[in-house]
C-alpha cells in the first residue's frame, strides 16, 4: 500500500502546501482518494497518478478546503478519458454540491460546450459523480478495502456532519481524522492502526488565540492532544497534517491571517514545537506530513 499526501496544508491558498487531500494506492493499483482540497489533481499529476485512474473520493466534510477540488478533479478526469462513474461517498450535502457543480451547475456551459465533440459525449459519464451520502459505520466494502466512518467534532451537526475515516486493506489499517477537535470517534478509529493521519493544524497558543478572536472555528486538534489521541488508539506510526501556516513565511499569507492568528508568532520554527508536545504524549514513530510525501506500508 502506497499512500500519498497530496494536499497538506489548510483554508488559505499557501504557496508551499495544497489544500487537504491523500491518496491511497493498493498494490493492485486501485486508487482512493480522501478529501479533495485545492490542488490536489495538479498533485497527482505530480506524483504521476492518472487522475481518471481513481475511481473513489470519500469525503471527510464539506469545509471548502476539503471539496474545492472536486470539480476540478472530475472535469480532468474527463478530459483524460475517464471511464464510467466516480463514486463520491460524502456527508450530508455532497449530493446538493455536486448537483451544483456540473451539468445542471456552475460547469454547465463548459461541459455543454466539450461534449459537442463525440470523444467527449462517449465518456460523459465521467461528469456524473455516483453520490451516495453516508452515516457512521460501515460506508464502502469491495473484495479489497473496507472504509468505515465515524462523526467528529468540527463544523456544527445542525449544519452538516463531520466524519473521521477508517480504511482496512492489505491487512493494514489507516486511520484518518478530517478536521476535528478531540474526540474519542478518532480513539475508537485509529485503534491498532498501522497509521493514522491526524490534523494538527494549529499549535496549543494559535488555537487559543483563535478561541478568542471569534473568527473561524478553534475545534482542531494540538499537538499535545493528538499525541494522547495516537498513544491510546495504540497506532504504530503517526502522521501529523493539515497545517494551518502557521509556518508560513509570506507576507500575503500573513496579512491575511491578521484578524486570527498572532503572525508575529509565525514561522518554520514553529514545526520543532509542535514535535516537542507530540512527544510529550506520544513515543511512536512520528512525521510531520508535506505535500507530495510518499508512507509505503
Amino acid at each position: 500500500m502506497k499512500i500519498t499526501m497530496l494536499g497538506t496544508g489548510a483554508a488559505l491558498p499557501d504557496p508551499d502546501r495544497a489544500q487537504s487531500s491523500i491518496l491511497v494506492t493498493l498494490d493492485n493499483g486501485k486508487n482512493y482518494l480522501f478529501d479533495c482540497g485545492e490542488g490536489s489533481t495538479r498533485q497527482m499529476v505530480r506524483a504521476n497518478i492518472n487522475p481518471a485512474d481513481v475511481g473513489w473520493v470519500f469525503i471527510s466534510h464539506l469545509h471548502y478546503d476539503h471539496v474545492c477540488g472536486l470539480p476540478f478533479f472530475v472535469l480532468s478526469s474527463w478530459v483524460f478519458n475517464r471511464e464510467g462513474r466516480l463514486q463520491v461517498y460524502g456527508p450530508r450535502g455532497t449530493q446538493d454540491f455536486v448537483d451544483h457543480s456540473f451539468e445542471n451547475g456552475a460547469f454547465r456551459v463548459d461541459i455543454q460546450a466539450r461534449a459537442a465533440y463525440g470523444v467527449r459525449q462517449k465518456n460523459i459519464e465521467a461528469v456524473r459523480p455516483a453520490v451516495t451520502e453516508v452515516a457512521p459505520g460501515l460506508i464502502y466494502q469491495d473484495e479489497d478495502v473496507k472504509i468505515f466512518v465515524d462523526l467528529v467534532e468540527h463544523i456544527p451537526s445542525d449544519i452538516t456532519d463531520c466524519f473521521g475515516i477508517r480504511l482496512e486493506a492489505e491487512g493494514k489499517v489507516v486511520a484518518f481524522s478530517g478536521d476535528t477537535a478531540p474526540c474519542e470517534a478518532m480513539v475508537r478509529l485509529a485503534k491498532d492502526a498501522d497509521l493514522l493521519i491526524h490534523e494538527c493544524t494549529f499549535p496549543e497558543s494559535f488555537l487559543a488565540h483563535r478561541a478568542k478572536s471569534g473568527v473561524g472555528t478553534y475545534s482542531h486538534t494540538s499537538p499535545l492532544e493528538l499525541g494522547k489521541i495516537a498513544t491510546r488508539a495504540n497506532v504504530r506510526g503517526l502522521v501529523a497534517t493539515h497545517f494551518g501556516h502557521f509556518d508560513s513565511t509570506s507576507p500575503v499569507i500573513k496579512r491575511a491571517a491578521g484578524n486570527h492568528l498572532p503572525i508575529d508568532l509565525m514561522g518554520p520554527d514553529l514545526m520543532d514545537e509542535v514535535v516537542r508536545d507530540l512527544r510529550k504524549n506520544y513515543a511512536g514513530p512520528l512525521r510531520l506530513a508535506h505535500d507530495l510525501m510518499r508512507i509505503d506500508l
